[in-house]
């Protein structure tokens, strides 16, 4: 199984169009095979750092995801709202 943490800094401008396309990211993968869990999750102290944390089944899954159109097309658009793009690390789950 593989967890991604895709964190984002979202000046306090760009917050509600930023959360409203976020909601479509994450109701539409959710849907997705292989998806385990998708959520956004926000800084407890920080609250313009966001990050979506994803588990996936396998790798396979994980590349179709991002090969996805809604993947496709709102990434770009979430990507633009942010301060300095998405920083996106992949981990393997061991226990």
């Amino acid at each position: 199984m593989l967890m991604v943490y895709a964190k984002c800094v979202v000046a306090g401008i760009h917050t509600q169009n930023f959360l409203e396309l976020a909601e479509k990211l994450v109701n539409e993968t959710r849907k997705e095979p292989g998806n385990i869990s998708y959520e956004l999750v926000q800084g407890a102290q920080a609250k313009n750092i966001y990050a979506f944390a994803e588990r996936w089944k396998d790798q396979e899954a994980l590349d179709l995801h991002m090969g996805m159109p809604h993947f496709q097309t709102l990434i770009p658009q979430i990507e633009k709202l942010t301060e300095a793009g998405i920083d996106i690390s992949v981990h393997e789950v061991l226990i």
